[in-house]
């Protein structure tokens, strides 16, 4: 049996530079998510669980909505012939054999996140009252390695939607 995750090198710590006038703490969302992506890549527990501990301390809707917003985005793209229940299966599969480096994972986690972005979980049955930053961001970095994209061009897109979304005006 071979194992179908997909290898990433990691990425050389560059700061991205985000645009001034993002508030501080849009841009605090997306140093930690950056960081924690580059943690992944280079399977560094201890740089991760900083990045996901910095996540917690910041609007952790607003980061959920940016991390929910990336899993859909490199889904749609990475299925762009449409998502399969198997597609799915895959995806959580590679996941989970991908964080086997965290041993402090629940598959649950991964779970939610996949429904949650895909807006098939009903909020009434959730366990957890706020996302999990962890288990997306694992779900982000698995999805980028498979498209062989990098983090920055996803998260300045799923910030640019979440900001779009928030300033509409409902009727």
């Amino acid at each position: 049996m071979t194992d179908s995750s997909p290898v990433s090198t990691p990425p050389s710590r560059v700061c991205a530079t985000w645009p001034a006038e993002w508030p501080a703490e849009v841009r605090k969302i997306a140093d930690a998510t950056n960081d924690a992506l580059a943690a992944v890549a280079a399977r560094d527990p201890i740089a991760f669980d900083d990045a996901v501990e910095l996540l917690g301390r910041s609007d952790s809707a607003q980061a959920g909505r940016v991390h929910a917003e990336m899993v859909r985005t490199l889904l749609e793209e990475v299925y762009s012939d449409g998502l399969t229940g198997e597609n799915v299966q895959e995806v959580l599969g590679r996941t989970v054999r991908g964080a086997d480096w965290l041993p402090n994972l629940d598959i649950a986690g991964f779970v939610e996140v996949l429904t949650g972005a895909l807006g098939v979980s009903d909020v009434d049955e959730q366990s957890r009252t706020r996302p999990r930053p962890a288990h997306a961001l694992l779900v982000v970095a698995d999805l980028l390695a498979v498209r062989k994209s990098h983090a920055e061009t996803y998260l300045r897109r799923a910030l640019a939607e979440v900001r779009r979304a928030e300033t509409i005006e409902m009727p």
